[in-house]
């Protein structure tokens, strides 16, 4: 398995509600750029951001990820996920790669087919209608397999002869070498997670599962990061993929931590209705360092996955979350594997 990573995960809410350090959007967008600057300074690996649209949050992730690239040097930057319903895949494929570029090869980019929404046929709004016998997750699917062959380099349209004296084929500008790579799916379930494994891409998954076995949580999750690396190895891709989960971990260590966090101690999975099925839902990690050091240690799929994605409060500010990931990276993330960049270089390779 590769290097343990560790890097946050904003939802990027804002809003007028009381105690919010996040009143409206640019608030948000500007509190995150600082966030993955402070966040590399402490060490964390990965600063990424979730997509939602027609909803107070980060809705448009390329020009703040471009943004964040410019303050930053070493940390990846990601999302987490966009929806590809949305997209338009070769103007996509046109941002990705030009944030890649400003990044030095930093992205590590999660789309899918998106998440339950408050819009009713929010994609349609931006003129995505699929054909006739053709879903939106389809759709969402057909669109990663154009974006996927347009940032790989493909000629996507032909030249006009009239212009350029030949005929052939044009990919989009620019490219970024070895983005290709660097791409995950949002995965919900087990026989998402095996198609995923075969199209050759990251595997991606949060604290929802839209299954639901009767097992707990993590176990259910780590049986799902063992179908796609079995399903990744029969389709014989030649290289090793990364897989990451994401938790809510919420240290408490001062009376202000345990006001927001305190009444989370203890909490469990819990299993509800959603998109027409069972999901189980991760619980909150929420308690003394030391305490979430060794809870985190027993959770079989963060063992399993490679990069762990802490859910932040990001309406708490900068500095509260600052804090909560340095807390995290110096007294939680060791017990599950966890080494700091810093001292990373220093080990022998194998």
């Amino acid at each position: 398995m590769s290097t343990k990573r560790i890097g946050f995960l904003s939802f990027g809410h804002w809003g007028a509600s009381r105690g919010s350090s996040t009143p409206t959007a640019a608030d948000t967008l500007l509190q995150t750029i600082e966030l993955a600057v402070a966040a590399e300074e402490i060490g964390i690996d990965n600063a990424s951001v979730r997509v939602h649209h027609f909803a107070p949050q980060l809705s448009a992730p390329f020009p703040l990820l471009a943004a964040m690239a410019a303050r930053t040097s070493r940390i990846e930057l990601g999302t987490g996920v966009i929806d590809m319903r949305y997209e338009n895949p070769l103007y996509m494929a046109e941002e990705a790669a030009v944030a890649d570029q400003i990044s030095g090869g930093r992205l590590q980019l999660g789309v899918s087919r998106g998440s339950p929404e408050t819009a009713l046929n929010g994609a349609h709004a931006f003129g995505f209608v699929p054909p006739e016998g053709m879903t939106d997750a389809d759709l969402a699917r057909h669109k990663l397999e154009l974006f996927m062959a347009a940032i790989d380099g493909a000629a996507v349209v032909a030249s006009d002869p009239r212009m350029t004296g030949v005929s052939q084929g044009l990919a989009v500008q620019p490219q970024s070498p070895g983005l290709a790579r660097r791409i995950c799916w949002g995965s919900g379930t087990r026989a998402t997670a095996t198609w995923v494994a075969e199209q050759g891409l990251n595997l991606q998954s949060s604290t929802l599962l839209t299954e639901d076995t009767g097992v707990p949580f993590d176990e259910l999750q780590a049986e799902q990061i063992q179908v796609y690396r079995d399903a990744w190895k029969a389709a014989g891709h030649g290289w090793e993929p990364r897989v990451s989960v994401s938790r809510s971990v919420m240290p408490i260590t001062t009376d202000v931590d345990r006001m927001y966090f305190g009444g989370e101690r203890g909490s469990e999975d819990q299993v509800g209705w959603l998109d027409g099925g069972n999901a189980r839902f991760g619980k909150t990690y929420a308690g003394e360092p030391d305490v979430l050091a060794e809870e985190l240690a027993k959770d079989a799929a963060v063992q399993a996955a490679d990069t762990l994605l802490l859910t932040i409060p990001n309406q708490l500010g900068v500095e509260y979350n600052a804090r909560l990931l340095e807390t995290v990276a110096k007294h939680v993330a060791p017990a599950i594997g966890w080494v700091p960049p810093a001292e990373r270089r220093l080990q022998p390779t194998a």
